[in-house]
């Protein structure tokens, strides 16, 4: 199983050098414009976390030293979280940083494993867009009823409701634009090359500043796999 706690280092690491799309024409330039995008993105999610993390911090320091009740800090907190969460889906996905079961990768022929990421990619676009319509409904209900939580604070649901709809929405043109990438040029050129070692890749591309010197994971595509980048 495989995880993205280093995609944060990634996106800061990559803020050094002026990215090449990964493909010509206009699938690279919309994909330089999301690269952007979830640049600026993973900066504001890490101000929202900090943000949520000083709200909290704050509500126990009034609630348990100085005995005030409070009222806005957990759904502060809450708005800020879910922010951070969904807007930074996409720039996670970029980095091919989700979840993974990959008990199946050493045991798929390169073929297959090609044929698998891509029904995988396809699957989760079709949830995504299933979500993100949910999330738009939702956010149109709440903003034409005035909708509000229940707290005695009452803030209006259609803030946390418009988080979720334009990161489900930012998700989703990310996948369409790696299914496009994998149908026209190849996996490779779908965010599946050159594949890491968990956090101690990005890791060391951040202290050293040698890409070259990064360890590298097993090739699912079943290209020669070496220390080096192109």
């Amino acid at each position: 199983m495989s995880h993205a706690f280093d995609a944060a280092s990634a996106a800061a690491a990559e803020t050094r050098a002026a990215p090449e799309p990964r493909v010509p024409g206009l699938l690279g330039t919309l994909d330089r414009a999301l690269k952007s995008v979830n640049q600026v993105i993973m900066l504001l999610g890490g101000i929202a976390l900090v943000c949520a993390c000083l709200v909290l911090s704050y509500s126990v320091v009034i609630r348990y030293v100085l005995h005030e009740p409070t009222d806005w800090q957990d759904e502060m907190a809450v708005f800020l979280i879910v922010g951070a969460t969904f807007f930074s889906a996409a720039a996670v996905q970029a980095k091919r940083g989700h979840v993974a079961i990959e008990a199946l990768t050493g045991l798929l022929p390169p073929r297959v494993n090609s044929a698998r990421l891509l029904m995988a990619d396809v699957i989760s676009f079709v949830f995504v867009v299933f979500f993100a319509w949910k999330s738009w409904s939702l956010l149109h209900e709440a903003w034409v009823d005035g909708q509000v939580s229940q707290s005695t604070w009452g803030p209006p649901l259609w803030i946390p409701y418009s988080l979720m709809a334009a990161g489900m929405s930012l998700l989703g043109v990310q996948f369409a634009l790696q299914i496009a990438e994998a149908v026209l040029y190849g996996p490779n050129r779908a965010g599946w090359a050159r594949p890491k070692i968990g956090i101690g890749a990005d890791l060391n591309r951040d202290m050293k500043g040698r890409p070259d010197l990064t360890p590298r994971g097993p090739d699912v595509m079943g290209t020669e796999t070496t220390g080096r980048q192109p």
